[in-house]
Parts: structure tokens; sequence; C-alpha cells
């Protein structure tokens, strides 16, 4: 039997919290599926890191890990978000939800479908709306952001993050090298230019500018060449922004939970 209360979020990085957060408040039962070693950058605002730490909260919304389905109902009765290992949504042979929102951000779709449940959505690029979901939301910064995408594509990905105080491509750092990362600076660290922010093999990793450590992947996480694994924000003032929503999470969040009311009132477009 189909559960109105039920939203289910695949991904539960900052860009997806965002969502789960407003859902929640707005008095929906989230579900958020994870892989076994979530990769979040912005691990502060990402409920994902209750994977790694049991629990995880984020403005007050708490996720909790969850063994199976039966835990998830103790997990809800006490106004949290649950949240299970289940990269293949696999849990939805139990459930049916009345919405399923694709965060997962790939940039492709790893498997979202139609009929995973009466209302299906996915944030970005790689999903057709009317074809593999219902509805997308737009995640490019700009005019559009936010918007609710009934037929059709998001913009494609440049690969360009959105430019903040004057840097963008700079302010994402890759891996080098691969190996296991072990943090030097972790997110809230303010950091001078060249300073080393984290290791990966005993291979130094340095800080391109002067600014705030808002984003760095899972202490001793292995990674390999090319994999994000920190950002930094040009703006001293940043450090609060490590601890709440983004600005960009927040405008996403608003479209979906536009998306869920307008299909669950309009038969005719689901």
């Amino acid at each position: 039997m189909e559960d109105n209360t039920l939203i289910v979020v695949r991904g539960g990085g900052d860009i997806a919290t965002g969502t789960i957060c407003r859902l929640h408040r707005c008095g929906y039962k989230v579900l958020v599926l994870e892989i076994a070693q979530p990769r979040a950058i912005r691990r502060t605002v990402s409920l994902a890191d209750a994977v790694y730490t049991g629990s995880h909260t984020v403005e007050g919304v708490t996720a909790v890990l969850a063994d199976n389905i039966e835990h998830c109902d103790k997990i809800w009765q006490n106004d949290a978000v649950a949240i299970m290992v289940d990269p293949k949504a696999e849990c939805l042979l139990a459930l049916k939800p009345l919405a399923l929102v694709d965060a997962v951000l790939a940039k492709i779709n790893l498997g979202t479908t139609k009929d995973m449940a009466a209302i299906t959505i996915a944030l970005g690029p790689g999903f057709s709306a009317g074809e593999d979901v219902d509805a997308v939301i737009e995640t490019a910064r700009g005019h559009n952001l936010g918007r609710v995408i009934y037929t059709g594509s998001a913009l494609p990905n440049t690969g360009i993050p959105g430019s903040v105080g004057g840097y963008s491509a700079e302010r994402v750092i890759y891996a080098e090298n691969s190996g296991t990362l072990v943090i030097v600076k972790d997110i809230g660290s303010i950091v001078k230019k060249g300073e080393v922010i984290a290791t990966i093999d005993n291979v130094p990793v340095y800080a391109p500018f002067e600014g705030v450590i808002r984003g760095m992947i899972q202490n001793n996480s292995p990674v390999k060449r090319q994999l994000k694994i920190a950002d930094i924000d040009p703006r001293l003032s940043a450090t609060e922004y490590c601890l709440t929503i983004s600005d960009k999470a927040r405008c996403i969040s608003g479209g979906v939970l536009e998306a869920i009311l307008f299909l669950q009132s309009s038969p005719s477009i689901h």
C-alpha cells in the first residue's frame, strides 16, 4: 500500500541534505539511501555522514543509521530521518513511498526509473523528465536554479564550479595521486596559500589560496587520482557556512517540494 507520508531520497550529500531537511520539516517521513562509504566533501552539512558516525545532525534535523526497515519505523517515531546503506534501492521491494528523489548528482542516471514510486524526481543532468522520471530539478547556478522541469532535461554539466570571491575551478581540490588521505586541516580551518591541508600516502596536499576549508573528504579515505577531495572558500567569514545548508541546496529543495505537491495533485501529469 502506498505511504503518502514517505519519501525516499537517493543520496545524502550536501545538496541532497537541503532537500531532506526541508521535506522532514514539512512533515514527511524521509528515508535516505546511501553507499557503504559516502564521499561527501561537505561532511558537516551532509546527512550521509551518519553512515560513519551512526547519527548526524544538520540545522536541527538528525539522521540515524538504520539496520533495516523495521528500525526505520523507530527512527521516524523519534522525529528523525532514517538512513540506510542501500545503493541499489532494494528496500523499494517492500516499501511504496509517495515519492523517490534521486539526489545522487552523479550527472548520469545510475538506475532510477519512473516505476520506483508514485512520483519520481531527479536533481540535475542525466535524466529526462517524462521518460526517466516525472520531473527534473535544475541544479546549475543562474536564472533557472531550482526550476522544475516536466519535459526535457537540466542543463548539461559544465564541470566548472561556481565563482566565489573571484575563484572558480581553483576552489575544488583533486587528488594528484592515489592512496590513503589523512586530514591535516579539517573543515572550518582558516588556511594560508601553500599550507598543507592533507596528505595522500605522505604526499602533501596544499591550499591553493588563503581561505576557509569548507569541504574535506572523510579522514583515512582511500582515494584515486583526480578524485575530488576538498573545497576551499576564499571568504574568511565563511566559517559559519560550514555548518549551514547552502543557498543552492535550499533553492533546489524548494523545487523538489513544489514538484511533489504539484504531481500529487495532478494525476494527468503522472
